[in-house]
């Protein structure tokens, strides 16, 4: 039933998780957001937050690699194509790999199925972007990506925050 639980959950974060407005300004609040609390928390993490036509902030905490990029530029490529989050894409998946099927026409050297990547929806714009997180078990990826996006819009991210396992 967690699997359910979490989908109906993430379904009404993407839902409710709306930006007034984004701009640089709101895309390097929300990764130094992003940093401070992978710092409070001890989290090694790379996050990345763009819109589609160009990155407005990138990060990397010691502990990471070089493979964090890549990671985040596949998780990228799945929120942009599907439009959903990477964490929900991984949920629906109903194939017992934890990869792309040929059938789904996704090259794995370009998507993964991992999470950790939300879409950055606007009033008024829709989906204009992706924050992304990369470092942690995908579900903590896509939670603290959450936290930091219910914080920065000033909403309660227990309201919003996955059950735990």
């Amino acid at each position: 039933m967690a699997k359910e639980d979490d989908l109906k959950l993430i379904v009404e974060q993407e839902k409710a998780l709306i930006f007034p407005e984004f701009d640089e300004m709101v895309a390097f609040k929300l990764g130094m957001l992003l940093r401070d609390m992978a710092i409070e928390g001890g989290y090694s993490i790379a996050v990345d937050v763009r819109t589609w036509d160009r990155p407005m902030f990138y990060m990397q905490l010691p502990g990471t690699t070089g493979d964090n990029q890549n990671w985040i530029r596949r998780k990228i490529n799945v929120v942009r194509t599907v439009m959903k989050s990477s964490y929900r894409v991984v949920l629906e998946n109903t194939a017992e790999e934890d990869y792309f099927l040929p059938r789904r026409g996704f090259d794995n050297a370009d998507y993964v199925l991992a999470g950790g990547a939300f879409p950055i929806k606007v009033k008024g714009a829709g989906m204009i972007g992706v924050v992304t997180a990369s470092g942690l078990h995908e579900r903590d990826d896509h939670r603290v990506v959450v936290e930091a996006i219910c914080t920065h819009l000033g909403l309660d991210r227990k309201a919003f925050r996955l059950p735990k396992q």
